[in-house]
């Protein structure tokens, strides 16, 4: 494409010529400043003094996926904030859930958000779900120096595959590491501190082709076991009402599922193992 009279624009040559459709290739000539990975990497590790957020699950189900964060950001051995937002809608098809680093993931995930939208802008078309698999590894694999000095971002991506073949699950999870890698996971994933206990509940719980509503119960059960057992990972506190973020995205586009619905099933679970428990101990109703 030729490239238009600057002088009568007043844009630079970039903001006119067409380089690709990659928003974070347009920022890495006009601002690489920016772009969170070209910063100066400090020369000590800060993993303790940045505000760090877990635990990020997520489970297909016979509609699409859902995925679920806690409230909690750690600092160190402090509680940095309790209402953390870490679940966001990447476009109207999938979802993006934040571990690791909190300024650095959410930084990330805002460019990553005008990544895919300048994408569709320019292209006309949505980008496949595998190719927002590999933008977001990209995006990782730029934040490689500032992980090797405890500022690691690892989110989990999840969308719903339009192009799914009849018969196949919609409902598609990425996961990846500090380096980039890309990989996909068969019906639930987890990251983040907690990731072990979350894993651990999703393996009993988790079946194939579960409805929406029981697949909800199997996010919010997985969170609540997490913070069970890891300090970092923050349960429902009915008191703040905070309880955790859940996405689902179906044939209808990415929803957040409202308090009130995560409260009710936060609600049957605290109750239900509440009876458990007094049933063991012998002590009644």
């Amino acid at each position: 494409m030729s490239q238009w009279p600057t002088e009568r624009t007043g844009f630079p040559a970039a903001y006119l010529d067409r380089v690709g459709s990659s928003f974070t290739d347009f920022l890495a000539t006009t601002s690489p400043d920016l772009l969170p990975g070209r910063r100066p990497v400090p020369q000590v590790p800060m993993g303790d003094i940045a505000p760090h957020g877990t635990t990020i699950v997520a489970v297909t189900y016979a509609g699409g996926v859902l995925m679920g964060g806690d409230r909690r950001a750690t600092m160190g051995n402090l509680i940095s904030s309790r209402d953390i937002e870490k679940v966001y809608p990447a476009d109207s098809w999938s979802v993006i859930g934040i571990a690791g680093a909190a300024g650095i993931a959410i930084e990330m995930v805002r460019l990553y958000q005008v990544e895919l939208e300048h994408y569709e802008k320019i292209e006309g078309m949505t980008l496949s779900l595998d190719g927002k698999a590999n933008r977001l590894a990209g995006m990782i694999r730029g934040n490689l120096g500032a992980a090797m000095q405890g500022l690691a971002v690892v989110p989990l991506f999840a969308g719903y595959d339009l192009d799914a073949a009849p018969g196949a699950t919609p409902g598609r999870i990425f996961s990846y590491d500090v380096t980039g890698g890309n990989y996909e996971e068969r019906g639930y994933a987890a990251v983040g501190s907690g990731s072990l206990f979350a894993k651990s509940s999703l393996k009993k719980t988790w079946r194939q082709d579960l409805s929406a509503d029981a697949a909800t119960r199997t996010v919010v059960e997985a969170l609540y076991d997490a913070a069970d057992d890891d300090s970092a990972t923050g349960g429902p506190d009915p008191v703040r009402r905070l309880y955790p973020i859940v996405y689902r995205v179906d044939a209808e586009g990415a929803v957040r599922l409202t308090d009130d619905e995560i409260a009710a099933v936060a609600d049957t679970i605290v109750t239900e193992r509440s009876a458990a428990d007094r049933e063991a101990t012998g002590r009644g109703a």
